[in-house]
């Protein structure tokens, strides 16, 4: 058993309740020393994050217990404006002459950098002020023991194992709990932090079919959630992984063809991932995104919808101010097919000469729907809606050429005939462009599915390249 184990830090404001070393308070004092001495040093502006991390994860793999890690880490990060010149500079050490030394870094570092006109914090009207902070239960303490979450690991484990005696082998079973918390503040008025955790049990099952010239086939699942009384039950997540590799089994290759292609549903959040990063600001203002101006224009079908909801509670993308401290927003980003919003951080927002819509960080809690989605739209009715073609489940490679729009993966899955899985299919690639796939869209299933921040059904695209044999 390989075990490492970081040194814990000790405080005198500890909170063994939570887990964490320090509190929010202290974290308060250390930002706000960070941005005197900036200010003493003549910064124009400055901001300052305190934060801290912690966590258990526990790895087994054909019943013996692997590895177990702890780790607890924490930093200050600082950063100092000159005018239109920027510094950044973070430490580990909390003591007052670290924090001066850094903000010293930070201020020397601006001192030498180039200016740039739309550097800055971002406006005092865009901040989110103190009173609209909602508490959205993020933090969910997981006080799990390595021997517990050992054992919870081969539970979850052994049920993969024990679903069929074809399941021959296991790449191991985890279990993780992760919690943090962070205060930051800066010189245009915001004040603000929160602690928050996500934990998970995973797990990769091996099938094999002895005699067919040694195929093995390997399937993975896991639940992920920010309460671990919400996780699913470890044996539910064994069982369905395995059911999975089973299905692979008798993987063959189909000729070269074009198809309808069903996306299931965790690969379907990719496409949407895909189309945040083309209307992110940092590719549109870079003109490295094959959706260019696309602000009110057609992207998509009429009847898809995409939403943006910072403030589900207990939301994977939740969060009441982005890491500017921004006021964040419930929008939708594309309806009726029509782009809406872009996702644009202070910066990226002056470099297009836009207002910033809150999503320094990235995006909240986004769902892709149909308005053709009716509740009896399942996976089964979307096979079905599939007709004849390619069911894929996995994706392979990083085939995306985000300039262009061009898609080439390679991808196992099913074929299916007459909207019945026919057998399962591999070493082949999907190939297309995501302008022409985001138009394709002929449905979206009602299996909506949470992957991250992005929830969205099966998704049906028309018609795509395969090749195969």
């Amino acid at each position: 058993m390989k075990t490492s184990r970081s040194r814990a830090v000790r405080a005198e404001a500890s909170s063994p309740e939570s887990g964490f070393s320090y509190t929010q308070d202290h974290f308060a004092d250390l930002v706000d020393q960070a941005l005197r001495h900036a200010k003493k040093l003549g910064a124009t502006d400055a901001g300052a994050e305190a934060s801290e991390g912690c966590g258990l994860s526990v790895n087994v793999r054909k019943g013996e217990l692997e590895t177990v890690e702890r780790n607890r880490d924490k930093s200050l990060g600082v950063t100092v404006y000159l005018g239109q010149r920027r510094g950044n500079a973070s430490t580990s050490d909390f003591s007052k002459a670290a924090i001066e030394r850094t903000v010293q870094a930070a201020y020397d570092i601006a001192r030498f950098t180039a200016e740039d006109p739309v550097a800055g914090l971002p406006d005092a009207a865009d901040i989110a002020p103190p009173k609209t902070h909602r508490d959205l239960q993020l933090f969910h303490p997981w006080a799990i023991t390595s021997e517990e979450a050992a054992r919870l690991a081969l539970v979850c484990e052994q049920a993969a194992l024990a679903t069929d005696k074809r399941i021959t082998n296991s790449e191991g079973a985890g279990v993780s709990a992760q919690q943090s918390h962070f205060f930051s503040a800066h010189t245009h008025g915001f004040r603000g932090g929160y602690a928050s955790s996500r934990h998970s049990i995973s797990v990769a099952p091996i099938a094999s079919l002895p005699g067919r010239h040694g195929e093995m086939q390997r399937d993975a699942w896991y639940s992920s959630q920010r309460n671990a009384a919400d996780l699913a039950a470890p044996e539910a997540v064994g069982r369905y992984a395995a059911q999975r590799a089973l299905s692979r089994l008798g993987s063959r290759k189909i000729p070269t063809t074009e198809c309808p292609v069903l996306f299931e549903a965790p690969l379907a959040a990719g496409l949407l991932g895909s189309f945040v990063q083309a209307v992110s600001g940092g590719a549109l203002y870079r003109k490295s995104s094959f959706l260019l101006d696309s602000l009110g224009k057609q992207v998509f079908p009429k009847h898809i919808d995409i939403t943006e909801d910072p403030f589900i509670l207990g939301g994977k993308g939740s969060s009441p101010f982005d890491e500017e401290g921004v006021r964040v927003q419930e929008r939708k980003v594309v309806e009726g097919g029509r782009v809406q919003g872009y996702f644009l951080s202070s910066y990226s927002a002056r470099k297009l000469g836009m207002r910033t819509t809150g999503n320094a960080g990235g995006s909240h809690n986004l769902a892709l729907t149909s308005r053709r989605t009716l509740p009896g739209d399942d996976l089964p009715q979307m096979l079905r809606k599939l007709g004849t073609g390619l069911f894929v489940i996995e994706l392979m490679g990083q085939g995306v050429n985000y300039v262009t729009g061009d898609y080439s993966r390679g991808v196992s899955g099913f074929w299916v005939e007459n909207g019945e899985i026919a057998f399962p299919v591999h070493e082949i690639t999907i190939a297309g462009n995501l302008k022409t796939m985001f138009k394709g869209i002929e449905a979206v299933g009602a299996d909506a599915y949470g992957y991250g921040a992005k929830t969205v059904g099966s998704v049906l695209i028309n018609r795509m390249k395969v090749a195969g044999s």
